[in-house]
C-alpha cells in the first residue's frame, strides 16, 4: 500500500476487476472477482451445509460454548499472540470514508470512529498510520481481555488519539467512554458472525444508538455457503448456519435478507449491500475455492 491510501481510493473501483471470462485461464492468477456460480455449485453448497448441519450439538455443550465465548477468544489470541495481526490492505478502497480525500486536515471536521470487535487491531491500526485527520478519535472495543492486551502493545498504537478498552458488545447496556449519537463511523468487520443470532439484533440496535444522525455503519462478514462454512463436519453445528470451529470460536454465516432485515429494524437506511464472490486458487496445488462475503453501508437517518 502507498503512503497515500486516500488519493488511490480516488482512482481505484470497490471491488477487484479481475474477471474470469475464459475457464482455460483459471490458474493464471491467484483470485477472480465476481465469479458467478452455476445451479450444479449451488445445489453442491446446499447439499453439503445440509449434511454438516443435520446433527445439532446437545443443549449443554452449546450454551459451554456461549458461556466461555470470551475465555475462547482469549486462548485463541494467546496462542497467536501478534503473529495474528495482517494490515488489511482492502480496508481503505472499500471503505474510503475512513480515509477521506480531503488533504488539508485543518479544514476536516473532528470525526469519531468506533470499531466494534477490534481484535488486536487489523482494523485499527492501518486506520491509524494512514488516516492524517488531525482531530480524528479512534474507539476500539473486544471482549477478549488479552487482545486488547496486545493491541495496546504495539508500536503502532498511538494513546493520544485511540482508546480501546474490553465491553461484551451483546449486554443490553454498553459502557462506552463517548456519548449516544456521538460516532461518525461505527465499523464491524467478522465481528457479528462471532455473536449468537438471538443477540445480533440487539448489538445493531446499540450501533443505532450510538450513531450520530447521518453516521454510517460500515460491515463485512461471511456470506452464506462460503468455502468455510462447506468445511465444517458433522457434529460442529449449534443452529442453522451457526457452527463452532477446531478453537472453540463461533461463526455464523449471513444471507443479504438477514442483513439487510435486521439493519432496517434497527432503524438504518441501505446504501450499500454486496455479495462479494471471489475464486481463490491455489496455482501450485491445482485447488480452487469459493470465498463469500457480504459488505454492507447502512446510515442513520438525520
Amino acid at each position: 500500500m502507498s503512503d497515500n491510501p486516500a488519493a488511490e481510493n480516488e482512482k481505484r473501483p470497490q471491488f477487484g476487476t479481475r474477471l474470469l471470462t475464459d475457464a482455460e485461464d483459471v490458474f493464471k492468477h491467484n483470485a477472480w472477482d465476481h465469479v458467478q456460480w452455476d445451479e450444479e455449485q449451488e445445489l453442491a453448497a446446499q447439499a453439503a451445509v445440509a449434511k454438516n448441519s443435520s446433527s445439532k450439538m446437545e443443549t449443554e455443550q452449546k450454551e459451554r460454548f456461549q458461556t466461555d465465548a470470551p475465555k475462547f477468544w482469549d486462548s485463541f489470541y494467546g496462542i497467536h499472540d501478534n503473529r495474528f495481526f495482517k494490515d488489511r490492505h482492502w480496508l481503505f478502497t472499500e471503505f474510503p470514508e475512513l480515509a477521506p480525500l480531503e488533504t488539508d486536515s485543518a479544514k476536516l471536521q473532528p470525526r469519531s470512529i468506533f470499531e466494534l470487535g477490534c481484535g488486536v487491531g487489523n482494523t485499527i491500526l492501518p486506520l491509524l498510520q494512514y488516516n492524517s485527520e488531525a482531530q480524528l478519535k479512534v474507539f476500539g472495543c473486544d471482549f477478549s481481555v488479552r487482545a486488547i492486551e496486545i493491541l495496546r502493545s504495539q508500536r503502532q498504537f498511538d494513546e493520544k488519539r485511540c482508546e480501546v478498552f474490553v465491553m461484551d458488545a451483546t449486554l443490553d447496556h454498553w459502557q462506552v467512554p463517548f456519548e449516544e449519537n456521538s460516532q461518525d463511523i461505527i465499523v464491524i468487520i467478522f465481528v457479528l458472525s462471532a455473536i449468537e443470532p438471538k443477540k445480533m439484533q440487539r448489538v445493531l440496535d446499540n450501533c443505532y444508538r450510538y450513531l450520530r444522525p447521518g453516521g454510517l455503519l460500515l460491515f463485512r462478514d461471511y456470506g452464506r455457503y462460503d468455502l468455510a462454512q462447506l468445511r465444517f463436519k458433522s457434529g460442529k453445528c449449534m443452529e442453522d448456519n451457526f457452527y463452532v470451529r477446531g478453537d472453540g470460536t463461533m461463526v455464523y454465516f449471513f444471507t443479504e435478507e438477514e442483513l439487510r432485515g435486521m439493519m432496517t429494524q434497527a432503524g438504518l437506511q441501505e446504501e450499500q449491500l454486496i455479495v462479494d464472490r471471489r475464486l481463490q486458487v491455489n496455482r501450485c496445488r491445482g485447488l480452487k475455492m469459493y470465498r463469500v462475503w457480504i459488505q454492507t453501508k447502512f446510515r442513520k437517518p438525520l
